[in-house]
């Protein structure tokens, strides 16, 4: 299950994260996934959980939002969705392209809450 892989690296970003911002608490967690990556929302969810654990990260809703698969084609330049098994040009019927998006998993926003450090104790 590379599920969790995926968020235990994402548990050590969000823990850098927290110290930067001295937050007490992360509250909620975006992550943008790409197809090609064939991430299991509900896996990743359960992987985050266990992760998470006894971090700033504990407890916090993670939402995981699929990215899909856009691509190029070199021999037109034709920008068009494609398919995990379909990479066909719609205009020119080539199957030769740079693919734009689909392939990462992106830390896309956190939110955190922070002591107050203007309070008197």
């Amino acid at each position: 299950m590379h599920e969790m892989s995926i968020a235990m690296a994402l548990v050590e970003q969000l823990q850098r994260i927290a110290a930067e911002q001295h937050a007490t608490r992360i509250t909620e967690v975006e992550v943008r996934c790409g197809v090609l990556r064939q991430v299991v929302p509900e896996a990743l969810e359960l992987a985050f959980c266990a992760a998470s654990a006894e971090t700033p990260a504990a407890g916090a809703l993670l939402r995981v939002v699929e990215e899909g698969l856009r691509a190029r084609c070199r021999a037109c330049g034709q920008e068009f969705e494609a398919a995990i098994d379909n990479y066909l040009c719609p205009q020119c019927r080539m199957a030769d392209v740079e693919l734009l998006a689909g392939r990462d998993v992106v830390l896309q926003s956190v939110t955190c809450e922070t002591e107050d450090r203007d309070r008197a104790p």
